[in-house]
C-alpha cells in the first residue's frame, strides 16, 4: 500500500463530495489541511485528523492541493482572489489537483496561469455523487503533466478502482463534459420510458426489473432504481448543477460545430423544473415533470429494492 504520508497535502472546497472524498484521503492515512467556505460543513473531518485552516493560501505551502468547487468563478476565487491559494507570490504548491467541473477552455487558461507559478496541474474530473464516493466507487479521470499523474495516482485510488489517464492537456474536462451530459441524456429517456409503461399499467419497479435484467441494464439503471421506484430524491446533483453542464456542453457543440439536439432536450426539460421552482432540487425530479405532462400523479411503489451498489 502506497504511503499517503510521503507528501502533505491540502483540500479547498468540503461541501458534499469533496468532503466524502476528503474523508477517504484521512482515513487511508494522508497529512491533510483542508478549507471550506463554511466552516462548520467541514468540522466533522476534523474528528478524521484533518486540520481546518480559515484561508485558502494557507494551503500553499502543501505539496499537493485538491480543489472541488461549484463553479469556475468560485475556482477563481478560491485560487486567485484575496488570500487565495496563489495570493502570496513567494510560494505555491507542487502540484494542483482540480476536480470541479469546468469548461475546457477555462481549465486551460487556469493551467496556463499555475504554471507560470511552477505548479503543475492535473485536471482530475470524477464521475459519481458523494453516496457512490462514500462507497469508494467513484469513476477518476485524469489530464496533464504524465510526471505530475505518477506522483498523485495512489491518492485517486482512494476515490475509486477506475482511474483513467487520457494524456496531457485537459482533455479529462471534455470527457467529463461529455459523461454528465449522456448522464442527462440517458436519465431523461429512462424516466420518459418508464411513464409510458406505468401509464399503460406495468408498475415502475417491475419495469425497472425487466431493463436492470436486460442487455440495456447497467450499473446506473440498478442505481437509479430506487429513485424510480420509490420516489427517492435525496439530492445528489441539483437541476442548477445539471443546467450548468447542459449549458457548457452545448457551448462546446456551438464551438466545434456539432449538434446536440438530445442534449437540447434535456437541458430545456432542466429548466422547466428549474423554472418551478425545483433549481436545488435533485434532477431525477424530471420524473415527476414527465408524469405530470402524461396527467400521471406518481406516488412511491413501496417496495424493496436494491441500488446495485452494496
Amino acid at each position: 500500500m502506497a504511503d499517503l504520508a510521503r507528501h502533505i497535502t491540502g483540500w479547498i472546497g468540503l461541501g458534499r463530495m469533496g468532503l466524502v472524498m476528503a474523508e477517504r484521503l484521512a482515513k487511508a492515512g494522508a497529512d491533510l489541511a483542508g478549507y471550506n467556505r463554511t466552516r462548520a460543513k467541514a468540522e466533522p473531518l476534523e474528528n478524521a485528523g484533518v486540520r481546518l485552516v480559515g484561508t485558502p493560501v494557507e494551503l500553499a505551502d502543501r505539496d499537493i492541493v485538491f480543489t472541488m468547487v461549484s463553479t469556475a468563478a468560485d475556482l477563481r476565487q478560491v485560487l486567485l482572489g484575496p488570500d487565495g491559494l496563489f495570493s502570496d507570490t513567494r510560494r505555491a504548491p507542487k502540484i494542483l489537483v482540480e476536480l470541479s467541473t469546468v469548461s475546457p477552455e477555462e481549465s486551460a487558461e487556469l493551467r496556463t496561469t499555475v504554471s507560470a507559478r511552477g505548479t503543475q496541474m492535473l485536471a482530475v474530473p470524477v464521475s459519481g455523487n458523494d453516496v457512490v464516493a462514500r462507497a469508494g466507487k467513484l469513476s477518476v479521470l485524469v489530464s496533464g503533466p504524465a510526471g505530475a499523474y505518477d506522483v498523485v495516482a495512489p491518492y485517486l485510488a482512494c476515490f475509486g478502482p477506475s482511474v483513467k489517464y487520457v494524456g496531457d492537456g485537459d482533455g479529462a474536462r471534455v470527457v467529463k463534459l461529455c459523461h454528465n451530459m449522456l448522464l442527462g441524456i440517458v436519465f431523461e429517456g429512462l424516466a420518459e420510458v418508464t411513464v409510458l409503461a406505468e401509464k399503460s399499467g406495468v408498475p415502475r419497479h417491475v419495469f425497472m426489473d425487466c431493463i436492470n435484467s436486460s442487455v440495456l441494464g447497467s450499473t446506473f439503471t440498478r442505481y437509479k432504481t430506487p429513485v424510480i421506484a420509490n420516489l427517492d430524491f435525496n439530492v445528489t446533483f441539483t437541476h442548477t448543477l445539471m443546467r450548468k453542464d447542459l449549458d457548457l456542453g452545448l457551448d462546446a457543440g456551438r464551438r466545434s460545430g456539432t449538434k446536440l439536439p438530445a442534449t437540447q432536450v434535456v437541458r430545456d426539460l432542466v429548466q422547466r423544473c428549474v423554472d418551478e421552482g425545483k433549481a436545488e432540487a435533485d434532477y431525477t425530479t424530471m420524473l415527476q415533470r414527465l408524469a405530470a405532462d402524461a396527467g400521471l400523479e406518481l406516488t412511491p411503489d413501496g417496495v424493496t429494492v436494491s441500488d446495485g451498489l452494496s
